[in-house]
C-alpha cells in the first residue's frame, strides 16, 4: 500500500507529544508521551501521498506516521510506538539515503510519560485544550 510513498514521498511530522492508551480494569487509560529532555518537539518519520477524492474529483494530500514495536519504556503502556527520528536522521530519511535501518524503537531515555484525563477520548473535548496533557492521579 505504501511502497511508492516509501520510495518517493517521505516526510517529517513534528509533534509536541503523542497519546497511547493502556487497557486497564477501569477502561482505557490515556498516557501522554513527550521528550524527556524538555525540548518542544519530537519528530516522527512519515509518508505522504496525493490522491483524487472519488466524490469531488479534487486532489487530496494525506500523510501517515510510521509505527514500530515499542521500546521497553513504551511497552509498559502499549504494544507499538511511532518511529522517532533524531535531527541527524532528517536528511537521510527525506532523501531516501536511509531506509529500514531508521525504522526502529527510540532509545529508552528519549521519552517521558504521564497519565492524562480520559477526556482525551471524548470528541467533545476541544482540540486546543491545554489541560488534555495535564498529569492526573491514577
Amino acid at each position: 500500500m505504501f511502497r511508492s510513498a516509501f520510495k518517493r514521498n517521505r516526510c517529517l511530522i513534528p509533534v509536541s507529544g503523542y497519546y497511547e492508551w493502556q487497557d486497564t480494569p477501569g477502561g482505557k487509560q490515556p498516557w501522554y508521551f513527550t521528550a524527556r529532555d524538555g525540548s518542544p518537539a519530537l519528530t516522527i518519520a512519515g509518508l505522504w501521498d496525493e490522491w483524487k477524492d472519488k466524490e469531488s474529483g479534487k486532489p487530496l494530500k494525506s500523510c501517515t506516521m510510521i509505527i514500530t514495536e515499542p521500546n521497553k519504556f513504551v511497552a509498559d503502556v502499549h504494544d507499538r510506538m511511532p518511529v522517532l527520528l533524531a535531527e541527524k536522521d532528517y536528511e537521510p530519511w527525506l532523501s531516501g539515503k536511509a531506509g529500514l535501518e531508521l525504522l526502529k524503537p527510540a532509545a529508552e531515555n528519549v521519552l517521558q510519560k504521564w497519565p492524562v484525563s480520559k477526556r482525551v477520548n471524548s470528541s467533545r473535548a476541544p482540540d486546543d485544550d491545554p489541560t488534555l496533557i495535564d498529569r492526573v492521579p491514577l
